[in-house]
């Protein structure tokens, strides 16, 4: 097939978790034997931070307009067998508009931002996508599952919304013996709905334990945040130094946003990329979250510093290692990237079985 995406950005993972998605997906879809064109905005702040300036699959095109969009990519747009709109492009219902006027095969929209999405819509934000669009995509696929996807078609029109999970590519992300560095790792931009959690699940424990090491990874963090002195604070973390980042810890931390709780099965990318490197998870609680890990046996929940504490005290090294195996195999099992690039195959086959 021949496919288009249109994409926050897969060039550059500052500040963002989009870019490992994608760079997975198109990987996948790559090596399935698929022509890939990415179209991305030339933004400043993702110029200054490329990790993945020319990825080694499919195509990437910068472009700085909707103009130029228009006059230098008409003809893929309009020959491609699925154009593929993300969350979050910039000047998006622009965007929008002028694939749904120009793509002739399957258009879809790619919502790696599921719940902030249908906040913004319930709002009346019109930041990237609008309510009118979404009736008129032939296909919604949600990074979150369960009831959002009815609300989806119920409420907003959606013509057919198909959970499509976040991925962990097993070709970089797998488990590695590395020397250990830090009892509980975070890896996450600051976000004002999730600081709370992390005090709560790292920072105090941390300062509870003060001959144990931690650490934070992630941009944007405000200068007043309070930082232990046994907290090792990483700015900036690109991908190809993910996996090092996290077998170097004996546990992960995984901390959900305000919106993805209230929306329930929306896992994080973050904890994805863990449980492939066979790094036990301790999550914050969220609805879903059993349907896809077990608790207790392939991820462990806590909602206090008692919980963490009580986690770090009563795991033994054989535990935590069989833990950490278990997630690696649910992985394998439903959430790579390969499984994720059939998904779309399937999908696109779907509507062009039935049409538009």
């Amino acid at each position: 097939m021949r496919l288009v995406f249109l994409g926050l950005s897969i060039t550059s993972s500052w500040g963002n978790g989009h870019a490992t998605n994608y760079r997975g997906l198109l990987r996948a879809l790559d090596e399935r034997g698929h022509e890939v064109l990415f179209l991305e905005r030339d933004m400043p702040w993702y110029a200054a931070e490329r990790d993945l300036a020319s990825p080694p699959f499919g195509r990437v095109e910068l472009y700085e307009s909707i103009e130029e969009l228009s006059e230098r990519f008409s003809d893929d747009v309009a020959g491609a067998d699925a154009v593929v709109i993300g969350s979050y492009v910039p000047e998006g219902i622009a965007v929008a508009e002028w694939v749904l006027a120009t793509a002739m095969g399957t258009t879809v929209f790619y919502d790696i931002d599921t719940p902030v999405t249908l906040d913004r819509l319930d709002r009346g934000d019109r930041e990237y996508l609008a309510p009118e669009l979404v009736p008129r995509f032939d296909l919604y696929l949600s990074f979150t599952g369960g009831p959002t996807l009815d609300r989806l078609e119920s409420r907003w029109g959606a013509r057919r919304a198909r959970a499509f999970y976040c991925i962990a590519d097993p070709s970089l992300y797998f488990p590695e013996e590395a020397r250990r560095r830090w009892e509980i790792g975070y890896l996450g931009t600051y976000s004002t709905d999730r600081q709370r959690a992390l005090e709560w699940l790292l920072l105090e424990p941390a300062r509870r334990l003060p001959d144990q090491r931690f650490a934070v990874a992630g941009p944007q963090y405000p200068a007043e945040v309070e930082w232990p002195g046994n907290v090792e604070r990483i700015e900036h973390l690109p991908p190809s130094e993910h996996r090092a980042f996290y077998t170097a810890q004996a546990f992960t931390l995984s901390v959900t946003r305000r919106d993805m709780v209230r929306a329930g099965w929306s896992p994080s990318v973050r904890l994805f990329e863990a449980a492939a490197c066979a790094v036990p998870v301790i999550s914050d609680p969220w609805p879903g979250l059993e349907s896809f890990f077990i608790p207790g046996r392939e991820i462990l929940v806590a909602r206090t510093t008692t919980d963490v504490l009580d986690l770090l005290a009563k795991t033994d090294e054989d535990e935590r290692r069989a833990i950490g195996a278990r997630a690696r195999q649910r992985i394998l099992n439903q959430h790579t990237a390969s499984q994720r690039a059939e998904e779309l195959e399937q999908h696109v086959l779907e509507v062009a079985a039935v049409g538009a």
